[in-house]
């Protein structure tokens, strides 16, 4: 059996805030430390039958950018859950309710930009 790992580093600042993401996985064509602004990370307790999740970002992580992470989480996600289930209906509605999302959010930006 072969084993992949993945690495996660999180560098934090003296209040433990995240300052800086790095990963790097054992299988990747990458040879170095990829960094990212945040990440989710959620492993399914069969046991409990619940969701264990890990959700970090950095100081430098912007409004704008966490409302593109979230939509293409959600998008993703229903992605994931397509190929797991083919209930293409639910799906229909995840992505509906990522693309209100991102639409709001930028609504809600453009109103906030014409009021200042």
């Amino acid at each position: 059996m072969h084993t992949s790992t993945i690495n996660i580093d999180v560098h934090l600042n003296n209040d433990k805030v995240p300052q800086e993401i790095t990963w790097s996985a054992a299988d990747s064509t990458a040879d170095m430390h990829q960094k990212a602004k945040a990440m989710m990370l959620a492993f399914w307790d069969g046991a409990d039958k619940s969701a264990l999740r890990i959700d970090l970002w950095t100081k430098d992580m912007m409004v704008d950018e966490m409302a593109d992470f979230f939509y293409q989480t959600f998008m993703g996600m229903a992605d994931s859950y397509d190929r797991a289930t083919h209930n293409h209906e639910l799906v229909g509605d995840m992505k509906k309710f990522a693309k209100d999302f991102i639409k709001k959010f930028k609504d809600q930006q453009l109103k906030e930009n014409k009021a200042n």
